[in-house]
Protein backbone atom coordinates (compact mmCIF):
# COMPACT_ATOMS: atom_id res chain seq x y z
CA UNK A 1 0.00 0.00 0.00
CA UNK A 2 1.25 3.48 -0.80
CA UNK A 3 2.81 5.40 2.05
CA UNK A 4 1.84 8.86 3.24
CA UNK A 5 4.42 11.57 2.89
CA UNK A 6 5.63 13.11 6.12
CA UNK A 7 4.69 16.62 5.04
CA UNK A 8 1.38 15.99 3.33
CA UNK A 9 -0.61 13.68 1.11
CA UNK A 10 -3.41 13.16 3.62
CA UNK A 11 -6.98 12.97 2.34
CA UNK A 12 -8.33 13.91 5.77
CA UNK A 13 -7.36 14.51 9.36
CA UNK A 14 -9.73 11.91 10.87
CA UNK A 15 -10.83 8.84 8.97
CA UNK A 16 -13.95 7.19 10.43
CA UNK A 17 -14.81 3.61 9.49
CA UNK A 18 -18.53 2.97 9.84
CA UNK A 19 -21.56 5.00 8.79
CA UNK A 20 -23.95 3.93 11.51
CA UNK A 21 -25.27 6.41 14.04
CA UNK A 22 -22.17 6.24 16.28
CA UNK A 23 -19.73 6.85 13.43
CA UNK A 24 -21.80 9.72 12.08
CA UNK A 25 -22.28 11.22 15.56
CA UNK A 26 -18.50 11.10 15.96
CA UNK A 27 -17.97 12.93 12.66
CA UNK A 28 -20.60 15.48 13.72
CA UNK A 29 -18.93 16.00 17.11
CA UNK A 30 -15.44 16.41 15.62
CA UNK A 31 -16.48 19.15 13.23
CA UNK A 32 -18.44 20.90 15.99
CA UNK A 33 -15.56 20.75 18.48
CA UNK A 34 -12.79 21.58 15.99
CA UNK A 35 -14.14 23.44 12.94
CA UNK A 36 -11.90 22.99 9.95
CA UNK A 37 -10.92 19.44 10.86
CA UNK A 38 -11.24 17.33 7.73
CA UNK A 39 -13.29 14.17 8.37
CA UNK A 40 -13.98 11.32 5.97
CA UNK A 41 -16.40 8.51 6.78
CA UNK A 42 -16.14 5.16 4.97
CA UNK A 43 -19.32 3.08 4.91
CA UNK A 44 -19.51 -0.20 3.01
CA UNK A 45 -23.25 0.02 2.37
CA UNK A 46 -24.87 2.31 -0.24
CA UNK A 47 -26.39 4.47 2.51
CA UNK A 48 -26.17 5.15 6.25
CA UNK A 49 -27.58 3.17 9.18
CA UNK A 50 -28.19 -0.13 7.37
CA UNK A 51 -27.38 -2.45 10.29
CA UNK A 52 -27.76 -1.95 14.07
CA UNK A 53 -28.99 1.64 13.73
CA UNK A 54 -31.67 0.87 11.19
CA UNK A 55 -32.76 -2.52 12.49
CA UNK A 56 -33.68 -1.83 16.11
CA UNK A 57 -36.97 -0.99 17.81
CA UNK A 58 -36.47 2.78 17.56
CA UNK A 59 -36.66 3.29 21.33
CA UNK A 60 -35.08 6.28 23.05
CA UNK A 61 -34.02 4.50 26.24
CA UNK A 62 -34.27 6.26 29.59
CA UNK A 63 -31.15 4.68 31.14
CA UNK A 64 -33.00 2.96 33.97
CA UNK A 65 -31.41 -0.47 33.43
CA UNK A 66 -27.76 0.48 33.58
CA UNK A 67 -25.35 0.35 36.49
CA UNK A 68 -25.02 3.78 38.15
CA UNK A 69 -21.77 5.41 37.12
CA UNK A 70 -21.37 3.25 34.00
CA UNK A 71 -20.96 4.84 30.58
CA UNK A 72 -24.29 3.32 29.55
CA UNK A 73 -26.07 4.98 32.46
CA UNK A 74 -24.42 8.35 32.00
CA UNK A 75 -24.70 8.46 28.23
CA UNK A 76 -28.22 7.03 27.99
CA UNK A 77 -29.70 9.50 30.48
CA UNK A 78 -27.89 12.42 28.87
CA UNK A 79 -28.37 11.07 25.37
CA UNK A 80 -32.12 10.56 25.70
CA UNK A 81 -32.67 14.23 26.50
CA UNK A 82 -30.27 15.31 23.76
CA UNK A 83 -31.88 12.99 21.21
CA UNK A 84 -35.32 14.46 21.83
CA UNK A 85 -33.86 17.97 21.45
CA UNK A 86 -31.96 17.00 18.28
CA UNK A 87 -35.09 15.49 16.71
CA UNK A 88 -37.13 18.58 17.59
CA UNK A 89 -34.46 20.93 16.19
CA UNK A 90 -34.21 19.14 12.86
CA UNK A 91 -37.85 18.07 12.47
CA UNK A 92 -37.18 14.34 12.83
CA UNK A 93 -40.15 12.17 13.81
CA UNK A 94 -40.13 11.39 17.53
CA UNK A 95 -42.40 11.09 20.58
CA UNK A 96 -41.84 10.86 24.32
CA UNK A 97 -44.31 8.14 25.20
CA UNK A 98 -43.11 6.73 28.51
CA UNK A 99 -43.03 2.99 29.10
CA UNK A 100 -44.14 0.31 31.52
CA UNK A 101 -41.85 -2.34 32.99
CA UNK A 102 -44.17 -5.08 34.20
CA UNK A 103 -43.62 -7.92 36.68
CA UNK A 104 -45.79 -10.93 35.84
CA UNK A 105 -44.32 -13.39 38.37
CA UNK A 106 -43.85 -12.97 42.12
CA UNK A 107 -40.13 -13.74 41.89
CA UNK A 108 -39.72 -10.71 39.60
CA UNK A 109 -40.94 -8.24 42.23
CA UNK A 110 -37.56 -7.80 43.99
CA UNK A 111 -35.91 -7.14 40.60
CA UNK A 112 -38.62 -4.62 39.77
CA UNK A 113 -38.01 -2.82 43.06
CA UNK A 114 -34.27 -2.86 42.35
CA UNK A 115 -34.97 -1.12 39.04
CA UNK A 116 -36.86 1.59 40.91
CA UNK A 117 -33.82 2.18 43.08
CA UNK A 118 -31.47 2.10 40.10
CA UNK A 119 -33.64 4.56 38.22
CA UNK A 120 -33.57 6.97 41.14
CA UNK A 121 -29.78 6.61 41.45
CA UNK A 122 -29.52 7.47 37.76
CA UNK A 123 -31.74 10.52 38.20
CA UNK A 124 -34.72 9.06 36.33
CA UNK A 125 -38.26 9.76 37.59
CA UNK A 126 -40.27 6.56 38.00
CA UNK A 127 -43.78 5.86 39.23
CA UNK A 128 -44.56 2.57 40.99
CA UNK A 129 -47.86 0.94 40.02
CA UNK A 130 -50.00 -1.76 41.54
CA UNK A 131 -51.77 -4.35 39.41
CA UNK A 132 -54.94 -2.26 39.05
CA UNK A 133 -53.03 0.88 38.03
CA UNK A 134 -51.40 -0.78 35.02
CA UNK A 135 -54.67 -0.37 33.11
CA UNK A 136 -54.37 3.43 33.37
CA UNK A 137 -51.57 3.19 30.81
CA UNK A 138 -52.19 -0.15 29.06
CA UNK A 139 -55.73 -1.58 29.43
CA UNK A 140 -54.81 -4.92 27.80
CA UNK A 141 -51.62 -5.54 29.78
CA UNK A 142 -51.66 -7.71 32.90
CA UNK A 143 -49.15 -7.94 35.72
CA UNK A 144 -48.65 -8.04 39.48
CA UNK A 145 -46.92 -4.66 39.59
CA UNK A 146 -45.16 -2.25 37.26
CA UNK A 147 -43.18 0.93 37.05
CA UNK A 148 -43.80 3.77 34.64
CA UNK A 149 -40.75 5.54 33.19
CA UNK A 150 -41.84 8.83 31.69
CA UNK A 151 -38.65 9.78 29.83
CA UNK A 152 -38.66 6.84 27.39
CA UNK A 153 -39.65 7.60 23.80
CA UNK A 154 -39.34 6.55 20.17
CA UNK A 155 -37.81 8.17 17.12
CA UNK A 156 -36.59 7.64 13.59
CA UNK A 157 -32.93 6.77 14.18
CA UNK A 158 -32.26 6.39 10.45
CA UNK A 159 -33.48 9.95 10.01
CA UNK A 160 -31.17 11.02 12.83
CA UNK A 161 -28.22 9.30 11.14
CA UNK A 162 -28.95 11.01 7.82
CA UNK A 163 -29.15 14.39 9.54
CA UNK A 164 -25.88 13.81 11.40
CA UNK A 165 -24.20 12.93 8.09
CA UNK A 166 -25.50 16.09 6.44
CA UNK A 167 -24.84 18.44 9.36
CA UNK A 168 -21.34 17.11 10.04
CA UNK A 169 -19.88 18.53 6.85
CA UNK A 170 -17.80 15.35 6.61
CA UNK A 171 -17.09 13.61 3.34
CA UNK A 172 -19.20 10.43 3.41
CA UNK A 173 -18.10 7.69 1.03
CA UNK A 174 -20.70 4.98 0.59
CA UNK A 175 -19.92 1.62 -1.00
CA UNK A 176 -16.46 1.87 0.55
CA UNK A 177 -15.78 -1.47 2.24
CA UNK A 178 -12.45 -1.61 4.07
CA UNK A 179 -10.10 -4.35 2.88
CA UNK A 180 -6.76 -3.37 4.43
CA UNK A 181 -5.42 -0.88 6.97
CA UNK A 182 -1.80 0.29 7.02
CA UNK A 183 -1.09 2.14 10.26
CA UNK A 184 2.31 3.79 10.77
CA UNK A 185 2.68 5.38 14.19
CA UNK A 186 4.99 8.06 12.82
CA UNK A 187 2.83 8.82 9.77
CA UNK A 188 -0.85 7.96 10.15
CA UNK A 189 -3.15 5.48 8.47
CA UNK A 190 -3.91 4.42 4.92
CA UNK A 191 -7.02 2.40 4.22
CA UNK A 192 -7.64 0.43 1.05
CA UNK A 193 -11.21 -0.39 0.07
CA UNK A 194 -12.42 -3.36 -1.94
CA UNK A 195 -12.81 -1.00 -4.91
CA UNK A 196 -9.08 -0.32 -4.83
CA UNK A 197 -9.33 3.20 -3.44
CA UNK A 198 -6.72 4.29 -0.88
CA UNK A 199 -7.74 6.90 1.69
CA UNK A 200 -5.09 8.44 3.94
CA UNK A 201 -5.69 10.07 7.30
CA UNK A 202 -3.77 11.22 10.33
CA UNK A 203 -6.03 9.37 12.80
CA UNK A 204 -8.35 6.37 12.40
CA UNK A 205 -11.65 6.05 14.27
CA UNK A 206 -13.14 2.54 14.22
CA UNK A 207 -16.94 2.60 14.50
CA UNK A 208 -17.43 -0.53 12.41
CA UNK A 209 -20.06 -2.10 14.69
CA UNK A 210 -20.43 -5.76 13.74
CA UNK A 211 -16.88 -5.73 12.36
CA UNK A 212 -15.16 -3.48 14.90
CA UNK A 213 -12.93 -6.23 16.31
CA UNK A 214 -11.79 -7.20 12.81
CA UNK A 215 -10.98 -3.59 11.92
CA UNK A 216 -9.00 -3.25 15.17
CA UNK A 217 -6.94 -6.30 14.24
CA UNK A 218 -6.45 -4.98 10.69
CA UNK A 219 -5.06 -1.83 12.28
CA UNK A 220 -2.63 -3.89 14.36
CA UNK A 221 -4.36 -3.54 17.74
CA UNK A 222 -5.55 -6.61 19.66
CA UNK A 223 -9.04 -5.71 20.94
CA UNK A 224 -9.07 -8.51 23.57
CA UNK A 225 -12.74 -9.09 22.78
CA UNK A 226 -14.58 -10.74 19.92
CA UNK A 227 -17.88 -9.66 18.48
CA UNK A 228 -20.47 -12.42 18.74
CA UNK A 229 -23.53 -11.63 16.61
CA UNK A 230 -26.93 -12.21 18.22
CA UNK A 231 -29.95 -12.00 15.97
CA UNK A 232 -33.01 -10.30 17.39
CA UNK A 233 -36.19 -11.51 15.72
CA UNK A 234 -39.34 -9.39 15.67
CA UNK A 235 -43.01 -9.76 14.89
CA UNK A 236 -45.47 -6.99 14.06
CA UNK A 237 -48.78 -6.95 15.91
CA UNK A 238 -51.72 -7.38 13.54
CA UNK A 239 -53.96 -5.62 16.08
CA UNK A 240 -51.83 -2.61 17.09
CA UNK A 241 -54.75 -1.15 19.03
CA UNK A 242 -53.96 -3.64 21.81
CA UNK A 243 -50.89 -1.60 22.82
CA UNK A 244 -50.79 2.14 23.45
CA UNK A 245 -47.07 2.65 24.00
CA UNK A 246 -44.07 0.65 25.22
CA UNK A 247 -44.30 -2.40 27.50
CA UNK A 248 -41.29 -4.33 28.80
CA UNK A 249 -40.83 -7.36 31.04
CA UNK A 250 -38.51 -7.25 34.04
CA UNK A 251 -35.09 -8.11 32.56
CA UNK A 252 -32.72 -10.75 33.88
CA UNK A 253 -29.74 -8.79 35.28
CA UNK A 254 -27.34 -11.56 34.17
CA UNK A 255 -27.85 -10.60 30.52
CA UNK A 256 -27.57 -7.38 28.50
CA UNK A 257 -30.81 -8.27 26.66
CA UNK A 258 -34.12 -6.77 27.76
CA UNK A 259 -36.45 -9.64 26.87
CA UNK A 260 -39.41 -9.75 24.48
CA UNK A 261 -41.18 -6.40 24.67
CA UNK A 262 -43.94 -4.42 22.92
CA UNK A 263 -43.03 -1.22 21.12
CA UNK A 264 -45.38 1.17 19.34
CA UNK A 265 -43.03 2.82 16.89
CA UNK A 266 -43.09 6.30 15.46
CA UNK A 267 -45.02 4.90 12.46
CA UNK A 268 -47.81 3.58 14.69
CA UNK A 269 -46.96 -0.07 14.12
CA UNK A 270 -46.38 -2.27 17.18
CA UNK A 271 -43.32 -4.50 17.10
CA UNK A 272 -42.89 -7.44 19.43
CA UNK A 273 -39.41 -8.71 20.27
CA UNK A 274 -36.62 -9.20 20.02
CA UNK A 275 -35.39 -12.53 21.23
CA UNK A 276 -31.62 -13.13 21.15
CA UNK A 277 -30.20 -16.11 19.25
CA UNK A 278 -26.67 -16.65 17.93
CA UNK A 279 -26.45 -15.63 14.28
CA UNK A 280 -24.48 -17.71 11.79
CA UNK A 281 -23.05 -14.59 10.16
CA UNK A 282 -22.34 -11.08 11.35
CA UNK A 283 -25.13 -9.96 9.05
CA UNK A 284 -27.16 -13.11 9.68
CA UNK A 285 -30.63 -11.65 9.60
CA UNK A 286 -32.13 -15.07 8.79
CA UNK A 287 -31.26 -18.65 9.75
CA UNK A 288 -30.43 -19.30 6.10
CA UNK A 289 -27.60 -16.76 6.06
CA UNK A 290 -24.44 -18.70 6.94
CA UNK A 291 -20.88 -17.47 6.44
CA UNK A 292 -18.52 -20.30 7.38
CA UNK A 293 -15.46 -18.07 7.82
CA UNK A 294 -17.33 -15.87 10.31
CA UNK A 295 -18.78 -18.87 12.15
CA UNK A 296 -15.28 -20.36 12.35
CA UNK A 297 -13.84 -17.14 13.75
CA UNK A 298 -16.62 -16.99 16.36
CA UNK A 299 -16.26 -20.57 17.60
CA UNK A 300 -12.45 -20.23 17.68
CA UNK A 301 -12.78 -17.61 20.45
CA UNK A 302 -12.55 -19.38 23.84
CA UNK A 303 -15.01 -16.97 25.36
CA UNK A 304 -17.81 -18.26 23.15
CA UNK A 305 -17.62 -21.76 24.64
CA UNK A 306 -17.34 -20.43 28.18
CA UNK A 307 -20.34 -18.17 27.57
CA UNK A 308 -22.32 -21.12 26.15
CA UNK A 309 -21.55 -23.35 29.15
CA UNK A 310 -22.57 -20.60 31.53
CA UNK A 311 -25.80 -19.57 29.84
CA UNK A 312 -27.02 -22.60 27.90
CA UNK A 313 -30.40 -22.75 29.66
CA UNK A 314 -31.16 -19.13 28.76
CA UNK A 315 -29.97 -19.75 25.21
CA UNK A 316 -32.13 -22.84 24.83
CA UNK A 317 -35.21 -20.80 25.69
CA UNK A 318 -34.29 -18.14 23.14
CA UNK A 319 -33.73 -20.76 20.45
CA UNK A 320 -37.09 -22.36 21.22
CA UNK A 321 -38.84 -19.00 20.74
CA UNK A 322 -36.94 -18.55 17.49
CA UNK A 323 -38.10 -21.80 15.89
CA UNK A 324 -41.58 -21.91 17.45
CA UNK A 325 -44.11 -19.15 16.89
CA UNK A 326 -46.23 -20.77 19.57
CA UNK A 327 -43.43 -20.47 22.14
CA UNK A 328 -42.89 -16.83 21.15
CA UNK A 329 -46.62 -16.19 21.53
CA UNK A 330 -46.58 -17.77 24.99
CA UNK A 331 -43.84 -15.35 26.07
CA UNK A 332 -45.85 -12.39 24.74
CA UNK A 333 -49.06 -13.49 26.49
CA UNK A 334 -47.35 -13.14 29.85
CA UNK A 335 -47.70 -9.40 29.26
CA UNK A 336 -50.54 -9.23 26.75
CA UNK A 337 -53.00 -12.11 27.29
CA UNK A 338 -55.21 -11.15 24.34
CA UNK A 339 -52.51 -11.93 21.77
CA UNK A 340 -53.04 -14.95 19.51
CA UNK A 341 -50.58 -16.57 17.11
CA UNK A 342 -52.54 -15.04 14.22
CA UNK A 343 -51.71 -11.60 15.64
CA UNK A 344 -47.98 -12.21 15.13
CA UNK A 345 -46.75 -11.17 11.67
CA UNK A 346 -43.03 -11.79 10.94
CA UNK A 347 -41.00 -8.58 10.66
CA UNK A 348 -37.40 -7.68 9.79
CA UNK A 349 -34.75 -8.92 12.22
CA UNK A 350 -31.72 -7.12 13.61
CA UNK A 351 -28.29 -8.32 14.74
CA UNK A 352 -26.64 -7.11 17.94
CA UNK A 353 -22.86 -6.77 17.93
CA UNK A 354 -22.09 -8.14 21.40
CA UNK A 355 -18.49 -8.08 22.60
CA UNK A 356 -17.42 -11.16 24.56
CA UNK A 357 -14.26 -11.40 26.66
CA UNK A 358 -11.91 -14.38 26.57
CA UNK A 359 -13.36 -15.67 29.87
CA UNK A 360 -16.89 -15.75 28.42
CA UNK A 361 -18.13 -12.54 30.04
CA UNK A 362 -20.51 -10.50 27.91
CA UNK A 363 -19.18 -6.93 27.97
CA UNK A 364 -21.88 -4.98 29.75
CA UNK A 365 -20.75 -1.39 29.19
CA UNK A 366 -19.73 0.66 26.20
CA UNK A 367 -16.08 -0.08 25.44
CA UNK A 368 -13.76 2.45 23.78
CA UNK A 369 -10.02 1.79 23.47
CA UNK A 370 -7.11 3.58 21.88
CA UNK A 371 -4.02 2.53 19.98
CA UNK A 372 -1.35 4.48 18.13
CA UNK A 373 -3.15 6.87 15.75
CA UNK A 374 -6.44 5.05 16.41
CA UNK A 375 -9.58 5.03 18.55
CA UNK A 376 -11.69 1.86 18.55
CA UNK A 377 -15.35 1.64 19.62
CA UNK A 378 -15.48 -2.06 20.57
CA UNK A 379 -18.84 -2.46 22.28
CA UNK A 380 -21.72 -0.16 21.40
CA UNK A 381 -24.96 -2.14 21.14
CA UNK A 382 -28.24 -0.87 22.63
CA UNK A 383 -28.62 1.80 23.98
CA UNK A 384 -25.94 3.20 21.65
CA UNK A 385 -28.48 4.81 19.31
CA UNK A 386 -30.03 6.66 22.26
CA UNK A 387 -26.58 7.57 23.59
CA UNK A 388 -25.01 8.31 20.21
CA UNK A 389 -24.56 12.06 20.72
CA UNK A 390 -22.56 11.80 23.98
CA UNK A 391 -20.72 8.71 22.69
CA UNK A 392 -19.79 10.68 19.59
CA UNK A 393 -18.44 13.54 21.70
CA UNK A 394 -16.32 11.18 23.80
CA UNK A 395 -14.89 9.42 20.75
CA UNK A 396 -14.30 12.80 19.11
CA UNK A 397 -12.49 14.08 22.20
CA UNK A 398 -10.15 11.10 22.15
CA UNK A 399 -9.60 11.34 18.39
CA UNK A 400 -8.76 15.04 18.61
CA UNK A 401 -6.33 14.36 21.45
CA UNK A 402 -4.59 11.76 19.32
CA UNK A 403 -4.63 14.20 16.39
CA UNK A 404 -3.05 16.88 18.55
CA UNK A 405 -0.23 14.52 19.47
CA UNK A 406 0.36 13.47 15.85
Amino acid sequence: MARQGRSGGYDCDVLVIGGGIVGLATAFAITRAAPGTRVTVLEKEPGPARHQTGRNSGVIHSGIYYRPGSLKAQYAVRGAAEMVKFCAEYGIAHAVTGKLIVATEREELPRLHALVQRGRENGIPVRELGAAQIAEYEPEVRGLAAIHVGTTGVCDFVGVARQLAEASGAEIRYGAEVEQVDRRAELGVAVRTTRGEVVRGRVLVNCAGLYCDEVARMTGDEPEVRIVPFRGEYYSLARPELVRGLVYPVPDPAFPFLGVHLTRGIDGDVHIGPNAVPALAREGYRWGVVRPREVGATVAWPGVWRMARRHWRYGAGELRRSVSKGAFGTAVRRLLPAVTEDDLVPAAAGVRAQAVLRDGTLVDDFLIREGPRAVHVLNAPSPAATASLPIGREVARRALEVLGEA
